[in-house]
């Protein structure tokens, strides 16, 4: 989550570069004027503004962000000054409380510099806000631990950012769930830009996740495993890991893990629990 804000429920990806926030820029026209389409609008924004002599591009940074599809691809990113600027550009009337929430984010990262528990706070409080149980946002947040592990071990290993990572998920996936993790969203109904598939995802589901990648980063650590071929023969070891396990206690329980519930209907569903379906 530290990755991802919440303005009015909606998600505006950012990244921390070169000592400051960077914010997807068409994430923040969605939010700014609803459009079914802002890449579209954003285009539009930015050939009107050249026309009238100024660039709005050249406020922008290329900088990777993790898509809807687990994989991560450049997109204009502005810093706070740029994104003020291109809000003035947008007509919208939530461009100030927009501004005031800007303002809001960049103090609370460098709270979060000084003490970096306060950003697990904030993970919990934003989960609570959107409804999820207290049980299930301490597997989330443990999940999101275990995953940074598995990449620290990754990027040590000499894996690259982006396209690999994506595909040595999909081994860890495919291998747990038996569907990588664009076909888990497609079965669970999950389409909307911006919905991330572990958000959606039932306690034990969660854990299994993490079983596949906790061995994994074992696995990888064990083998001493180098590169992109060595590091995928260990995700898809630590994926049937946590596959077995799975199916053991199916067979066990006589009830399935993998399950179509999701939690769009948050939070009015905020007090249901999700069960195996």
């Amino acid at each position: 989550m530290s990755n991802i804000s919440l303005f009015e429920e909606k998600q505006v990806r950012r990244v921390w570069h070169e000592g400051k926030w960077y914010f997807s820029v068409v994430d923040v026209v969605e939010v700014l004027t609803d459009s079914p389409e802002p890449r579209d609008y954003w285009y539009r924004v930015k050939k009107r503004d050249k026309t009238a002599g100024s660039e709005l591009s050249t406020l922008c940074r290329q900088l990777k962000m993790e898509s809807p599809d687990g994989k991560k691809y450049l997109t204009d990113c502005a810093d706070a000054e740029g994104l003020l600027r291109i809000i003035q550009s947008i007509p919208s009337p939530k461009a100030e409380p927009f501004k005031r929430w800007l303002a809001r984010v960049g103090y609370e990262r460098l709270q979060e510099i000084e003490n970096p528990e306060l950003a697990q706070q904030r993970m919990r409080e934003l989960y609570k806000a959107k409804g999820y149980s207290d049980d299930w946002i301490e597997k989330r947040v443990r999940s999101i631990a275990v995953r940074d592990e598995l990449t620290d071990e990754w990027k040590n290993r000499g894996v690259k950012e982006g396209k690999e990572y994506a595909i040595l998920t999909a081994e860890i996936s495919k291998a747990t769930f038996g569907m990588t993790p664009t076909e888990y969203k497609q079965f669970k109904d999950l389409a909307r830009p911006g919905d991330n598939l572990r958000d959606h995802m039932t306690d034990l589901e969660l854990i299994f996740t993490m079983l596949g990648e906790a061995s994994t980063t074992e696995i990888a650590r064990t083998r001493d495993a180098l590169g992109f071929d060595e590091n995928k023969e260990a995700a898809a070891d630590g994926g049937k890991v946590a596959g077995a396990a799975r199916e053991d206690l199916e067979r066990k329980s006589g009830r399935r893990v993998i399950s179509r519930r999701n939690f769009k209907s948050l939070p009015e569903a905020r007090d249901r629990e999700l069960g195996p379906g």
